[in-house]
């Protein structure tokens, strides 16, 4: 916790900083010292004049290693490198004392969306929708088309995990701004589609969406039970209360990192409920062997789309994961799935490139032939 004067000097390690030009908002460290979470009042750099800023940080409560960014109240304003790219974390350790740093530019505006295509959100009321005993309460967001009530039209519909970090302003993550690209998407002519967020189980969210009931430092994995309920509970009552398409070819799961790995097990566990998958940046290396395992047994083989993503800057191994992935369902299915695979070699494990990619694998899960 950042006290300033609480403690003396000596006990504060000082993040420094000099901007190239004049913010116009309030600058934040963002790290994993406060759970990367943005505009944490905490941390709000202090203005010494001339762009000089600074901030003392409480050594006691400092990891080993700080890493770290700044930003502009969101990640919508995060820094840039001197090219105005997206920058890697900073880190120094903390025996150092101190970090002297310069930001050369700002993200500075968010992109552009006409808000009248905004999606209409409808949050489900647990009592309407009847939760399982051993599905924790949670919220359960549909983003439906902007004119989804003067139509009578039917929508595909995409599951997606960890709804907290998909349309949240003040996500501690930063959030993937699917209700902005959504509306971006309508406008482009692609945005028909009903997109079901489902918050994840907080504390527990390791152990929910970890496939198997193998043991982790979080206690033995629930993920079987949590992907019956999306394929078993959550999806007939979507298509119950709303208009969709709901066969296996108009119905996609998704997520990323853990949310993405629960994502290819249920695929997997019900290629004929879900017919496409967006995988972004799966967490394979919690159970590395079990996606294999269960493709060499399952009965019916995967046949739908699959959108794969994956950063070089993520992992040594995400990318080798991914097409070793790829190709296993390949050959477990014969080669009826048809795949997308996108690198990106300056890709980092975050909300906010994951939002970039959303409407990409959006248009091609559904609306290429």
């Amino acid at each position: 916790m950042n006290e300033g004067a609480s403690s003396s000097p000596s006990e504060h390690f000082r993040l420094c900083l000099q901007t190239q030009d004049t913010p116009d908002q309030p600058i934040y460290a963002i790290g994993n010292f406060n759970g990367w979470r943005v505009a944490d009042e905490r941390y709000r750099m202090q203005d010494l004049g001339d762009n000089r800023f600074e901030l003392p940080l409480v050594m006691a409560d400092l990891p080993p290693i700080l890493e770290y960014k700044y930003a502009q109240g969101s990640w919508d304003h995060v820094e840039l490198d001197q090219h105005g790219h997206d920058r890697p974390n900073r880190q120094v350790a903390k025996i150092r004392g101190h970090s002297d740093d310069h930001v050369h530019q700002w993200k500075r505006t968010a992109f552009a969306y006409r808000s009248e295509y905004l999606p209409i959100i409808d949050t489900i009321a647990e009592s309407d929708l009847q939760l399982p005993e051993e599905i924790r309460t949670r919220r359960i967001a549909a983003l439906l088309p902007h004119d989804y009530y003067q139509t009578d039209q039917r929508y595909p519909v995409l599951y997606l995990q960890d709804g907290q970090n998909l349309f949240d302003d003040y996500a501690p993550y930063g959030n993937w701004a699917v209700d902005k690209r959504l509306a971006q998407l309508q406008e482009q002519g692609h945005g028909d589609v009903i997109i079901i967020a489902i918050d994840h189980a907080a504390d527990k969210r390791i152990v929910e969406f970890t496939p198997t009931n193998v043991k982790t430092r979080f206690g033995a994995g629930q993920g079987r039970r949590y992907a019956r309920f999306l394929a078993e509970s959550l999806k007939p009552y979507i298509d119950q209360r709303f208009r969709t398409e709901p066969d296996f070819q108009h119905t996609a799961i998704g997520g990323s990192s853990m949310g993405g790995l629960i994502s290819i097990y249920a695929g997997m566990m019900y290629p004929n409920v879900f017919g496409r998958l967006l995988i972004f940046s799966p967490a394979l290396w919690v159970t590395p062997n079990i996606p294999f395992q269960l493709l060499q047994n399952i009965k019916t083989p995967y046949h739908g789309r699959v959108y794969l993503y994956g950063g070089k800057k993520e992992s040594a191994n995400m990318v080798p994961n991914l097409r070793r992935l790829q190709a296993a369902m390949e050959a477990a299915g014969t080669n009826e799935a048809a795949f997308e695979l996108a690198i990106d070699p300056e890709g980092e494990h975050n909300e906010a490139r994951w939002g970039i990619e959303f409407p990409k694998a959006l248009r091609w899960l559904f609306f290429n032939s």
